[in-house]
């Protein structure tokens, strides 16, 4: 994946999350009233889009070791 796509992934899965914490607030919410983060829209907004964020963040690339192998092929060139 290159990085703009990347980047990409992060603010669209970002701005799904906040339409989810948004739908989240607008038909579950806080019946009680003793809900810090469903009792406001905002927060929850917030919420879901944080969350979202980082579930797109965790899609990198994953860093592998060089082997011996690669080592010895990188040296005979």
């Amino acid at each position: 994946m290159s990085d703009n796509l990347k980047k990409q992934l992060r603010w669209i899965l970002a701005i799904v999350g906040a339409i989810g914490g948004l739908l989240y607030w607008k038909f579950v919410g806080c019946t009680t009233g003793h809900c810090p983060i469903q009792q406001n829209w905002f927060l929850s907004l917030l919420w879901g889009g944080s969350l979202g964020y980082l579930i797109g963040d965790m899609f990198k690339k994953k860093q592998t070791s060089p082997t011996i192998e690669n080592k010895d092929e990188a040296n005979k060139e």
